[in-house]
Parts: C-alpha cells; sequence; structure tokens
C-alpha cells in the first residue's frame, strides 16, 4: 500500500538534486505534491540543468500528480504565497520538506554582508517561515511531518591546532545547517504536545552527485565512490515523512543511518556509521 495515499506534500528546491527525487519519490507513494524552486522551465538557471516543469512531467507521466508554484523563500512574502497556493489547488498541508539551500563557497574575510544575509534567508528563516505557515494545518488536525535538508557541513572543524588548514569557503552553509538543526529540534520539542507532529532533519551520509555538487566539484562525477545514490536521501525522508511521530519526532540524523536501522539497505557506511554525525544527531 502507498505509504503517503491522500497526503498534500510541499517540497521546496524540487527543481534537481535531492528536492527532485524527494517530490518524484513521495508522489509516486501517493501524495499530491507542490514543486517549489525559482526555475520554472529547463535553461532558466544559468549554471545548471533542471526545472520544475520537468519535474512535475516526470511525476504525471508516472501517473502521480503535482503542480509547480515558482518561489524565492528567502522572502516572507512568496513562502506564505507558496502555502497558500498549495491549499488552494490540494487543501490542508500534510507534509513539508524544506529542502532549498543557498551557498556562494567565499571565505569569510571576503564573504559580502548582502550574500551572507541572502543565504541565511534561504537556509535558514525560509525553513521558519514555511513551518509556521503549514503549522497552522498540522496542529488543528495534531498531525503531520516536516523534514529539513540538512548536511554534513554542520559538524564543525574542531578546535585548533589544525593540520588542514585549507580554506574551502564553507562557513556560512555550516553555520546555516548547524541552526536549521537546533531549530529542527525546538520546534520538535514544541510540537511533541500536539501528538501526531514530526519534525525531523535528514543529511546524506555521502556526499549525492547531484547537478549542484558537480558543479562545484563536490564529487568527481557520477559514478564518484565517495558519493551515494540520491535515492538513500529520497527514501529516508519518505520514512521521516511516514513514520509515526513517537518514533522519529526531532530525529537529527543521516540517510544510510536510518534507512540500515529501519532494514532498508543492508550495508551502510559515511555520517552517521563510521563517522560520527553532529552533536544534535547524538542527542
Amino acid at each position: 500500500m502507498a505509504k503517503l495515499t491522500g497526503r498534500v506534500a510541499i517540497v521546496t528546491g524540487a527543481s534537481r538534486g535531492i528536492g527532485q527525487a524527494i517530490a518524484e519519490l513521495f508522489a509516486s507513494e501517493g501524495a499530491r505534491v507542490v514543486c517549489a524552486a525559482r526555475t520554472l522551465d529547463e535553461g532558466d538557471h544559468k549554471m545548471l540543468e533542471g526545472s520544475l516543469k520537468r519535474t512535475v512531467d516526470n511525476i504525471r507521466a508516472a501517473g502521480g500528480e503535482a503542480m509547480a508554484v515558482t518561489a524565492d523563500v528567502s522572502t516572507e512574502g512568496e513562502c506564505i504565497s507558496l502555502v497558500e497556493q498549495a491549499r488552494v489547488a490540494y487543501g490542508p498541508i500534510d507534509i513539508l520538506v524544506n529542502n532549498a539551500a543557498l551557498n556562494y563557497y567565499i571565505p569569510t574575510a571576503e564573504y559580502p554582508t548582502s550574500r551572507w544575509a541572502r543565504a541565511f534567508a534561504v537556509n535558514v528563516h525560509g525553513p521558519f517561515v514555511l513551518s509556521k505557515a503549514v503549522l497552522a494545518d498540522m496542529i488543528r488536525r495534531r498531525s503531520g511531518a516536516i523534514v529539513n535538508i540538512s548536511s554534513g557541513a554542520a559538524i564543525g572543524p574542531g578546535r585548533g591546532p589544525y593540520e588542514d588548514q585549507t580554506v574551502r569557503g564553507g562557513v556560512l552553509y555550516g553555520a546555516t545547517k548547524a541552526a536549521l538543526e537546533r531549530f529542527t529540534q525546538g520546534l520538535a520539542q514544541e510540537m511533541s504536545e500536539h501528538g501526531g507532529i514530526t519534525v525531523a532533519a535528514l543529511s546524506p551520509s555521502r556526499v549525492v552527485p547531484t547537478p549542484g555538487t558537480l558543479h562545484f566539484k563536490l564529487v568527481d562525477g557520477p559514478d564518484d565512490p565517495r558519493g551515494e545514490p540520491v535515492s538513500y536521501m529520497a527514501r529516508a525522508a519518505l520514512l521521516l515523512a511516514s513514520e509515526s511521530a513517537a518514533k522519529v519526532n526531532g530525529r537529527v540524523t543521516y540517510s544510510q543511518q536510518i534507512l540500515k536501522e529501519y532494514g532498508l539497505i543492508d550495508s551502510a557506511s559515511g555520517r552517521g556509521v563510521e563517522i560520527a554525525g553532529s552533536g544534535y544527531s547524538q542527542v
């Protein structure tokens, strides 16, 4: 039986990569999916392939139901509009996946303040505004799931002295993801009084080859042995969105860690398995 039959899901950053995979899997499991991003048509993005139109077309071709909504989640107005459009089309929101993210890979000493603020707006403020907007539906019905997509970048380098002095430009991104994980557990605790609401965070155990990670050369190619299939993140997100809140509310976890825990893969590696996860994943 499909795990999400009759449920309404919003997935941000659904034009490519992890967001696209989550949207397509959720639709195959019976959800009506609102796919949100800034890239509506193929070629709209100057550097990366992928579009909302492609994701929605894939879902519909497979017999699923989806719609595209262009939205800049760094702005409160567009976040609220996204949720309102989803409600008009499909009804109350059951699932929110905060996947959209932004980073410019610039050393902190050179980071333009405007870009720093914009990245925080996309990676942290957007999930807050969207979560607040959908909680009106979830609290009223005492059910729902919010899955925040985090990153291994939330794990800091620890205290010095530092043998590795390479500057990679990931300080901002890591800081936003650490903030997202703290927001996740704080909101999870607040929602615990409402019984059936899950708030959880999920990171890849290994780098996922996506148009973004390939562009920034975080992996050498789609078959880089250091990476993991995008399907792992989609399946793990599905698990968090469909399991009871009693089992997963407040979890900060990693794709292969939780898939192995639930017997959905035979072997696991990477963060959360061979490598310790963030502090939030350990409490």
